[in-house]
């Protein structure tokens, strides 16, 4: 039983935020792909905001919907809900429109900050844009440490998303207990906001100017892009990079250095667990003095994190709980399981959320009584499974249900599942997660309708109008009828490999599958370069029936995946391009084209 290590009443951040812009007026707070702003700058736009929100009566208890891109604006919006005493609810432009007026009705959203003057995709609630007005500042809300700071929307298994509901009080507490275990180093650090606004994660990143830390916010192609993005953290000095393992893995080759340098760059990984080998490169980079890791575990209902672990030694692990952080490993009856066994992990303390938005009875479900603590604590059922070892550190063992990380996001299959079941001619549907050569993949097993012909893109283009694209899946098999147990359950380890089904994602245009890579379908591969690239492809995806005409993302590529490819293209053939580049080329044909004039020194 890990008893909890009390820290000293933390300070709110909004409080903490003014003492800063008080005593370093003129350090720079933002640096964005639009601009920079200094800590009275910042302060001055955050209230301007606030101040134009107050006047619409918002106040502690209610919720803004924040929409706004990567900039400036990504730090002026949510400190300017904070200050006005209510919670923010990110709302990523990217996704579909669907899914965003859901989150908007589901939040209950008293306004939306965004540039966009007339969202489609929203009625009835005022819309504010970032932006200095002149409005005369008031002063900032008081907030209690219940109060709500932000409700973020993670993956349902019921088939919508949930939102998360996390206090002033529990980010407060998160800031205190990584200062105090030296995962936020002392002074001043300048550090890169990677994760989407709509991540977790993103919480952990931009609170830290708050306590006077220089934010330099990532536009995609800084962070997708390994050459622009090792420029960008020289230039600005950056000393703090947040990031999954997988973001890790693609940007490794350009960012570990070989040498010690003279300023080592701070990792802070989690989103997922990180791989053995992955763990060791690091741990030896770190004893080698040329990069420093730390692996932070949380999930959302947990305020980002619950427990760290300095990247060092033999193996991945989960390390020991954050202060404040009570971390049980209980059996099936709530009883401490024996050092060395598997139990599942519940955690508590002041930085559990407050539950799901509009959904008691889930809350209820998942936000149990803690016996170990006084009347009335609370504890949350994780569904992870953990031992914790005899040197006291947890261990990652698994899930305990379905649901699974995709890119540090965490995806309920459920939800999935059900937008494929609301498509015309889909009788039934499982998704599972397979490994592919880099990172898990899903892949969507169906049944369709007698006498219907679904194709790939019909099935991926119906889900994206429901999910974001980290949820839809790479792949999908078409079958007669699903696999079942004995017992009458789907059979997921009889399911067929995507290669035995009738309808993968990106057949090519002759509607053959052909395999090991000796390509021909109606056109065959043309030229050396256009073969290296498709062996490329078939590399980084884990498929052997590349063409032509094939489309990277029809196939399951993403961006994190772009990244390999870009890295693998100039290590075998020299030739440096962007990720976007791949955005611009998707079809394979029309990539070896532009990669030929690229290595002649020309531009497509």
């Amino acid at each position: 039983m890990a008893e909890a290590r009390e820290l000293p009443l933390p300070a709110d951040p909004v409080a903490r935020f003014r003492r800063t812009v008080r005593s370093t007026p003129d350090r720079t707070a933002v640096i964005g792909p639009d601009g920079t702003l200094t800590f009275a700058e910042l302060d001055a736009h955050a209230a301007d905001l606030a101040t134009r929100l107050r006047a619409l009566g918002i106040g502690r208890g209610d919720r803004v919907g924040v929409s706004v891109p990567r900039g400036v604006d990504w730090v002026v919006a949510p400190l300017a809900v904070w200050r006005a005493g209510a919670a923010y609810v990110p709302l990523d432009p990217a996704y579909p429109h669907q899914r965003l007026s859901h989150i908007a009705t589901d939040a209950d959203l008293r306004a939306l900050v965004t540039d966009d003057a007339a969202p489609s995709w929203l009625t009835g609630v005022p819309v504010l844009a970032p932006g200095v007005t002149g409005a005369t500042p008031t002063a900032p809300v008081e907030p209690a440490a219940l109060d709500a700071a932000y409700v973020i929307y993670t993956s349902g298994s019921t088939g919508r998303p949930k939102g998360v509901e996390v206090s002033r009080g529990g980010v407060a507490a998160l800031t205190a207990g990584l200062e105090h275990c030296g995962v936020y180093a002392a002074g001043h650090r300048v550090v890169a906001w990677n994760a989407s606004m709509s991540f977790d994660a993103s919480v952990q990143q931009w609170v830290r100017v708050c306590r006077g830390d220089t934010l330099v916010v990532l536009d995609d192609e800084d962070r997708t892009d390994p050459h622009r993005l090792a420029a960008l953290l020289a230039g600005h000095e950056v000393s703090d990079l947040d990031l999954t393992p997988s973001h890790w893995e693609a940007l490794a080759a350009q960012l570990l250095p070989r040498t010690p340098p003279q300023r080592m760059l701070r990792l802070l990984i989690g989103g997922e667990p990180i791989p053995p080998r992955m763990w060791r490169t690091l741990a030896d980079a770190y004893a080698e003095g040329r990069i420093e890791a730390f692996n932070l575990y949380g999930p959302t209902e947990a305020t980002v994190d619950a427990t760290v672990a300095r990247v060092e030694g033999d193996g991945p692990h989960l390390g020991v709980p954050l202060p404040q952080v009570r971390a049980y490993v209980l059996d099936p009856a709530l009883r401490p399981a024996p050092t060395g066994t598997a139990g599942e992990l519940y955690l508590a303390g002041p930085g559990l959320a407050r539950g799901y938005t509009g959904r008691p009875a889930l809350t209820a479900e998942r936000f149990v009584a803690d016996p170990f603590a006084a009347v009335g604590s609370r504890m949350y059922r994780t569904g992870d499974q953990v031992r914790r070892s005899a040197t006291g550190v947890l261990e990652f063992l698994g899930r305990a249900d379905r649901q699974v990380k995709v890119r540090g996001f965490r995806v309920e299959l459920g939800e999935i599942e059900e937008a494929l079941r609301s498509c015309s001619g889909v009788v039934t549907a499982v998704v599972t997660v397979r490994q592919g050569p880099g990172e898990p993949a899903l892949v969507a097993h169906y049944v369709p309708a007698a006498g219907t012909a679904l194709t790939a893109g019909e099935l991926r283009a119906h889900t994206a109008t429901t999910l974001p694209g980290h949820m839809v899946p790479a792949a999908f098999v078409a079958l007669d009828a699903l696999p079942m147990t004995v017992n009458g359950k789907v059979d997921v380890h009889a399911l067929p490999e995507p290669d035995a089904g009738t309808d993968c994602s990106g057949p090519g245009p002759d509607g053959l599958h052909v395999h090991g890579l000796h390509v021909h379908g109606p056109d065959g591969l043309d030229g050396e370069i256009e073969e290296l690239i498709a062996g490329v492809w078939a590399e980084v995806l884990g498929r052997d029936d590349i063409r032509p005409d094939d489309d990277f993302f029809a196939l399951g590529g993403h961006s994190l995946v772009a990244l390999r490819v870009v890295s693998r293209l100039k290590k075998r053939i020299g030739v440096v391009m962007p990720t976007k580049d791949i955005y611009r080329h998707p079809r394979l044909r029309d990539l070896a084209e532009h990669a030929a004039s690229l290595r002649a020194g020309r531009t497509a």
